[in-house]
């Protein structure tokens, strides 16, 4: 088993290169996609973020996000409060469902605060998507319509481009186009399944 961190800044694409690799045989593990499973309703996890923050509930009973986003934006104290609930449930689903995967799989880790949490030493490699701010505050105000301080702050609000390159193993430049991130995806691809013992690969 491979087992690969996958991140990048808000706006960067990381979303379509782990549906690229998943498509090509990747076990993709998206912790932003765990996070919401550990607080959904009925979950002791969102019981703990309701005791720690509140009835911070929809009508439907469940974990209202926009809410709980104002509590803990600007507020570190909050924030490592509720990552305190969060984080220890994620990481073990996804040690759950990365022990089910097969002992030859390439095991992706879709994790954005991949660097904020230190887990960087946690993988056989890092992979880092990589494009220069002035093009995450267009995507973002073209995808979100943020507007440019607002997209600012929220890249702001994670780590910088220089801490993300410096844990990479590998770099994708996802600054062109569909066709150029899908030819540098069948380079990376070709690369982790023969570090996995694949060896050359015929289906990329």
């Amino acid at each position: 088993m491979l087992r690969v961190g996958l991140t990048g800044g808000i706006g960067s694409g990381k979303s379509a290169v782990s549906t690229r690799l998943a498509a090509r045989g990747a076990v993709v593990i998206d912790s932003d996609v765990l996070a919401r499973e550990v607080v959904a309703k009925g979950t002791d996890g969102l019981a703990e973020v309701v005791a720690a923050f509140g009835e911070v509930l929809t009508a439907a009973g469940e974990l209202d996000r926009p809410a709980v986003g104002r509590l803990v934006f600007g507020d570190e104290a909050a924030r490592r409060k509720l990552e305190a609930i969060i984080h220890p449930r994620v990481r073990a689903r996804a040690a759950e469902i990365e022990a089910a995967a097969p002992d030859d799989a390439v095991v992706v880790h879709d994790i954005p605060l991949l660097v904020e949490t230190g887990q960087a030493g946690e993988f056989d490699l890092v992979l880092v998507v990589d494009v220069p701010v002035e093009v995450q505050v267009e995507r973002l105000a073209e995808q979100r319509g943020m507007t440019d301080e607002e997209a600012k702050s929220r890249i702001a609000s994670q780590s910088s481009r220089e801490d993300r390159l410096a844990v990479a193993d590998v770099v994708i430049d996802n600054s062109g186009s569909l066709d150029e991130l899908d030819r540098r995806i069948d380079e990376v691809w070709s690369a982790l399944r023969a570090r996995a013992g694949h060896g050359p690969d015929t289906k990329a």
